[in-house]
């Protein structure tokens, strides 16, 4: 291909992870005027969060089987201007039931967006090239999780919540016009893949089972815990006789993927769900106020954002194993150090922790990410980006639903920090089956 194709691919696989990472956080921000504006209740705000948690995690799979099939440039581009024209829909709604069902409708879009970001840089560059433009798609993410609350702040205080929705519409269309006038070769007829129906339903709904379930806790109720265990059990089951089964068995039988997606899991409910409930201890414990507390948690996305390329080089030289276990080690030094904030806690006391726990995530995620998508072939590209954003999306709500559970029970916010960082620090067994090199 090309150089110039390949930047394109590379600008526009970054900026499209960079969008979807930047709603998130600005939305986050907008939230309380959000509820008071439209008269919500705290339940339907965080409906506005599940609708779109939901819809994007149970689809993240079959829309990388849908690159895969069609093309991923098509696939992306679709998604990146529904992406956007949802976000702008989302701006106008009347009503927080309009919110709501439009947020869900945005999850579709970022589902047929996400997996093709990865899916892209793999059908543009070599296997033994990717860890580099997966470095700088994970070092804009980092980026964009920096700018997002002190972005969405000032909007929202200058212009309302609906000025954050319209943030990311613009560079989405954008990106999804440029994904347009890209050209890539695309799959010849004979290695295209069938579409595994029943076996995309299935996942759906087991996953949207999962994060209904893990979201609804500490009280989800006997009937979606049952159902996510029946359907998986059809999966399997399902997956083993189809002609053309929508998780493709040489992928998973890779020797390192699923090790990769679970110690990505691992490291990202470490993360997050630290970043949850230090949230509560920065406002509570230490008295800022949020924009304070978004202050002190910048040294983390700038942690993340200079990890990313030296993840990227330390994978080249020492190989994928002695990348990603250091890389847990500091989160769950990272997490320990913030497990210990109380009153009278400064800046410089705090700071130490964020830049571990970034630093940590940071190579993590490249590591974690360059071994699931280079372990995968070209025509099983889009799968593979699917199976590692189902992973950074499942991570975050296990992280924040331990962490809500165990403080229900009575557990403190740093002590429950205390067993997150319990987690990256077992995953590290799992670095084994990783690659030498």
């Amino acid at each position: 291909m090309p150089r110039r194709s390949r930047r394109l691919v590379l600008t526009g696989s970054i900026t499209g992870a960079a969008v979807v990472a930047l709603d998130g956080t600005v939305l986050t921000v907008a939230q309380p005027s959000l509820r008071h504006d439209l008269g919500a209740t705290f339940a339907q705000v965080q409906w506005t969060s599940t609708a779109y948690l939901i819809a994007v995690t149970s689809l993240l799979v079959f829309a990388g089987r849908l690159g895969d099939r069609y093309g991923q440039r098509q696939v992306f581009a679709v998604g990146a201007l529904g992406f956007g024209a949802a976000s702008a829909a989302v701006g106008c709604a009347p009503s927080i039931g309009w919110v709501i069902a439009l947020r869900a409708v945005q999850g579709v879009f970022g589902a047929l967006l996400q997996p093709a970001t990865l899916g892209l840089l793999r059908a543009a560059y070599p296997a033994d090239r990717i860890a580099r433009p997966i470095a700088a798609r994970t070092a804009v993410i980092g980026l964009a999780a920096a700018a997002g609350p002190v972005l969405g702040g000032a909007l929202t205080s200058q212009l309302g919540w609906r000025a954050v929705l319209f943030l990311g519409v613009v560079p989405a269309v954008a990106v999804g016009l440029l994904a347009l006038a890209v050209r890539l070769p695309a799959p010849p007829p004979t290695a295209r893949p069938g579409l595994d129906l029943p076996g995309a339903a299935l996942l759906a709904l087991t996953l949207a089972g999962l994060v209904h379930t893990l979201t609804s806790l500490p009280h989800p109720g006997p009937v979606a815990p049952v159902l996510t265990l029946l359907a998986a059990l059809l999966l399997l089951r399902h997956e083993r006789s189809a002609a053309h089964p929508l998780l493709p068995a040489a992928l998973l039988r890779s020797a390192p993927t699923a090790p990769a997606l679970a110690i990505l899991t691992a490291a990202s409910a470490c993360m997050f769900g630290t970043l949850y409930l230090v949230t509560y201890l920065l406002q509570d414990a230490l008295g800022l106020s949020a924009l304070d507390g978004g202050l002190r948690g910048l040294p983390l996305a700038l942690a993340m954002i200079g990890a990313a390329p030296a993840g990227a080089a330390l994978m080249r030289r020492h190989g994928p194993r002695r990348t990603a276990a250091p890389g847990l080690l500091l989160i769950a030094l990272g997490a320990l150090l913030l497990s210990r904030l109380a009153p009278g806690t400064s800046w410089w006391g705090s700071t130490p922790g964020f830049l571990l726990l970034g630093a940590g995530f940071g190579a993590v995620m490249v590591t974690g990410t360059a071994v699931v998508v280079r372990r995968a072939a070209v025509a099983d590209a889009g799968i593979a980006g699917g199976l590692q954003q189902t992973a950074m999306n499942l991570g975050p709500a296990l992280g924040i639903a331990v962490g809500t559970t165990l403080t229900a029970l009575g557990l403190s916010p740093g002590g429950t920090v205390l067993a997150l960082a319990g987690t990256a620090a077992a995953a590290l067994l799992l670095t084994r089956s990783l690659p030498a090199d």
